[in-house]
């Protein structure tokens, strides 16, 4: 499987914000960047924002499982 390629880049957020984040992670047994990528990932997908996969990503997704 291909790994996919990631891109860098400085967050800033207050601190009660990133506490509140370390905590949330570490519930979920997450990293907080983890739990970063997560939070935003999920706010794509419920806006309907994600790009649509491919019918063979979908093909190759059902046959790892």
């Amino acid at each position: 499987m291909a790994k996919k390629a990631t891109k860098s880049f400085i967050l800033r957020v207050d601190s009660d914000t990133m506490d509140a984040i370390e905590k949330w992670a570490a519930d979920e047994f997450r990293s907080t960047n983890g739990q970063l990528q997560w939070i935003i990932t999920e706010a794509l997908r419920k806006a309907r924002r994600l790009p649509k996969k491919k019918k063979t990503d979908l093909d190759n997704q059902s046959n790892d499982q």
